[in-house]
Order: C-alpha cells, then sequence, then structure tokens
C-alpha cells in the first residue's frame, strides 16, 4: 500500500490525567519519524478547536519541551466535552480537507472515543482517505477490551494513598469517614481504596460501587456494625451509587436524586451525563450518619478533580504505558494503514501488550467491575482485585507503619 501524505491533528478530550501528556509526546515524536507526514498539529480544546482552526504547530516544539510536558499533569492542548453530529462532523471535514490533514489522532474516553468512530465512518462515507486513532484515557477504566486505561493507575494510586492517610488519621482520633470518588457507571477507581490497607482492620472498611444497587439502611448497618467491631469505620463510596430505578429502568443517581430532594434540578452535559459533582452526597451520607447513629465524629470529603492530575503520585507504570500508546497509535496509522482504538492487554504478571481493536468495540460504551471483584455482601472488594491492582501502582507506594510497642506494666 502506498504511503498517505499529508498532515497530522492530534486532540484530547474529556477529563485530563496525570499521563494523558505522555501520550500527546509519544504521538508526536514518533509521527517525527515518519517522512509521508509533513506537520504534526494540535487542535486546542479537543474538536473544537480543529473547527475553530484553532491549532499549534507541533513540528515546531523542542524535544526538551515535549519531555518536561509530559511529565507535567493535564490536558496541554486542552481539552473538551463538545459530541459532534453530522454537522459538525462536516465542519471538521471542510477543514481537514482545507489543510490536507490525513491522520487524526483523538487522545480520550467513553465519549472521545464515540467521537472518533463518528468521524471515521463520515471520512469513509465522504471518500476522503483519512487514518484515525483512539489512544485510550481515561481515570473511570471503563473502556470496554482494554486490561486497563491509561491514566486510571495514578489516579487509583493517588486514592490508595489518601485512605492511606485517612486510616491512620482515624486510628489516631476515631470516627467516621466517607469519601466520595468520582466513578459515574463503574466503581474501578473507588475500589482503589482498598490498596491502602495493610493490616485486616485497616480502612477503608466498606467500599460502595455502581455495580451494586444501594441502601441507605444497609449503609447505616455496615458501619454500625464496623464501629463496635473496630471502633472507627472508613468509607469509600463512588459518586454514581444507585438506589433507584427511573421508569424505563436506567439506574438513578443518588446524587441526582439528593439534588432534586433540595430542589436543584441536575446540569446534564453534552453526552447526555448527569453532572455528579459537589458535596451534596458526601453531606448527605455524613448528615444521615449523624441522626441516625448518633455518631458526633463524622466527617466527609468529595474527591473531585483533585485525583485527575496530581503531579505527586504519578504510577511509573502509568507514565510508560501512556508513553506507548501514542506510539502505537502512530505504528497502526502510518506503518499498518489501520484505523481503530489502541487497547492493553495484559500478559503474566504483569507486563503489557497493545492491539489495535475496532472502534464500535469501544465507542460509547462502559466496562463494569467482575463480579469477581467485587465481595458477595457488596460492600467490598476482593483479593483477586488487589491483585489485578498491585502491578499497575508502581513499586514505590508509601509504607504506612504502625508503632510495635508493649504497654509498660506500673507496679501497685
Amino acid at each position: 500500500m502506498s504511503r498517505l501524505t499529508g498532515k497530522v491533528v492530534i486532540a484530547q478530550g474529556g477529563g485530563p490525567t496525570a499521563v494523558i501528556n505522555q501520550s500527546l509526546v509519544g504521538a508526536v515524536l514518533e509521527a517525527r519519524r515518519f517522512p509521508e507526514v509533513t506537520r504534526i498539529w494540535g487542535a486546542r480544546h479537543g474538536v473544537r478547536g480543529i473547527v475553530a482552526e484553532t491549532f499549534v504547530d507541533l513540528s515546531e516544539a523542542t524535544t526538551h519541551n515535549l519531555e518536561r510536558v509530559a511529565q507535567t499533569p493535564s490536558s496541554a492542548l486542552g481539552s473538551t466535552r463538545d459530541k459532534p453530529d453530522a454537522a459538525y462532523c462536516q465542519r471538521i471535514f471542510q477543514v481537514f480537507r482545507k489543510h490536507d490533514v490525513r491522520y487524526f489522532f483523538y487522545i480520550g474516553g467513553n465519549d472521545s472515543s464515540d467521537t472518533v468512530r463518528i468521524v471515521n465512518e463520515y471520512a469513509s462515507r465522504e471518500g476522503h482517505e483519512l487514518r484515525v486513532i483512539h489512544i485510550p484515557k481515561t481515570i473511570d477504566n471503563d473502556l470496554p477490551v482494554n486490561d486497563h486505561c491509561p491514566g486510571y493507575p495514578s489516579a487509583a494510586r493517588f486514592v490508595a494513598g489518601a485512605f492511606g492517610g485517612i486510616n491512620a488519621d482515624m486510628m489516631a482520633l476515631p470516627g467516621v469517614y466517607i469519601g466520595v470518588v468520582m466513578g459515574r457507571h463503574a466503581g474501578w477507581l473507588t475500589a482503589a481504596a482498598a490498596l491502602a490497607g495493610r493490616h485486616d482492620d485497616d480502612g477503608p472498611h466498606l467500599i460502595y460501587l455502581p455495580e451494586r444497587p444501594f441502601s441507605i439502611e444497609r449503609y447505616l448497618a455496615d458501619i454500625d456494625r464496623t464501629l463496635q467491631q473496630q471502633g472507627r469505620c472508613v468509607v469509600a463510596i463512588s459518586e454514581g451509587v444507585w438506589a433507584s430505578r427511573d421508569g424505563k429502568g436506567r439506574e438513578i443517581p443518588l446524587a441526582a436524586e439528593l439534588m432534586r430532594k433540595a430542589g436543584r434540578e441536575p446540569q446534564v452535559d453534552a453526552h447526555g451525563n448527569i453532572q455528579l459533582s459537589g458535596g451534596a452526597l458526601a453531606d448527605e451520607l455524613a448528615d444521615v450518619v449523624q441522626k441516625r447513629l448518633g455518631i458526633k465524629r463524622v466527617r466527609a470529603d468529595t474527591f473531585g478533580y483533585l485525583q485527575r492530575s496530581f503531579p505527586g503520585v504519578v504510577s511509573s507504570v502509568d507514565a510508560r504505558e501512556a508513553r506507548e500508546v501514542g506510539e502505537k497509535a502512530v505504528h497502526y496509522a502510518c506503518e499498518h494503514h489501520m484505523s481503530g482504538s489502541v487497547v492493553i492487554k495484559r500478559v503474566g504478571d504483569y507486563a503489557a501488550k497493545y492491539e489495535l481493536a475496532d472502534l464500535n468495540e469501544i465507542a460509547a460504551q462502559t466496562r463494569h467491575m467482575p463480579d469477581a471483584f467485587i465481595n458477595a455482601e457488596g460492600n467490598g472488594v476482593t483479593e483477586a482485585f488487589r491483585g489485578y491492582l498491585r502491578p499497575l501502582l508502581g513499586d514505590d507506594l508509601p509504607r504506612l507503619e504502625r508503632l510495635w510497642a508493649p504497654m509498660v506494666k506500673l507496679g501497685d
């Protein structure tokens, strides 16, 4: 097959991560190796930058600058939540044709993969020869086909470390702590809190995920039992937990129910997702513990954006793999003349290999935690999940130690 000559456009979409720029830099530096690539442009703020024709010329960036950017969290090109429809895609292709763009790399998660699918189908219908590759990224870890997604291990490392610190705090001054973690439909990130514990009585003692229905009564009973057994209780809960369904059988997030109860209608983004940000869920879950169980020392936090782009806890495994998925995207497009989504597969314990999946297998779909990773009671995770996550976090996790010393025996 003859080489396809033209420009590369790279964009970043959806929520930022601590390693998304590794994928950007991996793709840029690898694309420079191919003579058929005439220029490498970065679209400012995702597909919005394409239709607005706001590009930066990444061909002019120095390798030193790019390598520094690779180690910097958040999306260096800026991001977007725009969801292209047919008219939007037509505008994209007018820009691509105008500037002889032949390679499009979009770094993003579920919604971004759907954008790539639409763009790819539109290119085919229009007869515009274009290589389109989705480069995976999401702290939610919920892209199908992938063993895990770049961005998740670093965010999981943050969550595990944060809950490790909270557990130590609760040992010093016992009480109840509730941490609400990102996770709309899948509990991968919340479940990472389980890696905080080293001892049998370490928190989090309870973990609630969107893969199981949530009950306030069971929640209170679980906390009460844990307090009696441990004298303290640390809870990790996904922002997307649900307790009921609508008339069409769709799960209604508990956070949305609480907003409506308070007289506020939840906002919906361009992709139809209810926005779950804010502290309503954490506040309500803390309040019900105080009122129903009579516990005075109850604290709750909503992690929000904290876990997405925190620079101090990047997983070395995550950084390496994020770079490699960017490089592999260029290989598939420029060497193998293919379009699709790069996916990570696990080999042994532990190595990663990369494949190219059909976009229809990935786009706008959600990969939930399997039953084998969730305990029978639905309020924790299994050792199988811990074994899955441990190699992704890197080898230098902080070691939280306890003081081991006997009590002094005083004479009468």
